[in-house]
């Protein structure tokens, strides 16, 4: 049965895809991102799938089977320096309080806040490698600001 649900801002909360779907996923339209980000949480697997909204760079998983060291470059070199998980990961909290969420904070802020209700504890970015058994920890680091509700 294919899929007819439209994703709109306008009664996100009611949004549902199928009774078959639903009982595996949670979902988020995260419509105060510039991207319309879309997040899943896949229930049984505990994992979070998401495109633009959280990075984890550099993308050695990515890139393991190229023979291309996913380090090199000036613009992987520049991206991989603010968009990653390491440490307190300031720049990554600076990029989605500035620039990601500026347009509508507190909507971005209600999302996070939904997202982070989910019992999720693997995290799958489409950029960067794949977080398992920490990703709701990683998560709650690089939102910090925005489950706080405000910048420190």
């Amino acid at each position: 049965m294919p899929i007819t649900t439209v994703f709109t801002a306008k009664g996100k909360e009611n949004i549902r895809v199928d009774e078959e779907f639903d009982k595996e996923f949670e979902y988020e339209f995260v419509d105060a991102h510039p991207n319309k980000e879309l997040v899943f949480h896949h229930k049984s697997s505990r994992t979070l799938i998401e495109a633009d909204l959280l990075f984890n760079l550099p993308a050695t998983e990515q890139y393991s089977r190229t023979g291309i060291d996913p380090t090199t470059g000036w613009a992987t070199k520049l991206f991989a320096g603010i968009q990653n998980t390491k440490g307190d990961a300031v720049w990554q909290k600076r990029m989605l309080w500035y620039v990601f969420s500026k347009g509508d904070r507190e909507g971005f802020n209600r999302s996070v806040r939904r997202i982070n209700g989910w019992g999720f504890e693997n995290l799958v970015p489409a950029h960067g490698d794949c977080i398992v058994g920490d990703g709701k920890g990683v998560f709650e680091k690089v939102m910090g600001w925005h489950l706080e509700g405000l910048r420190k």
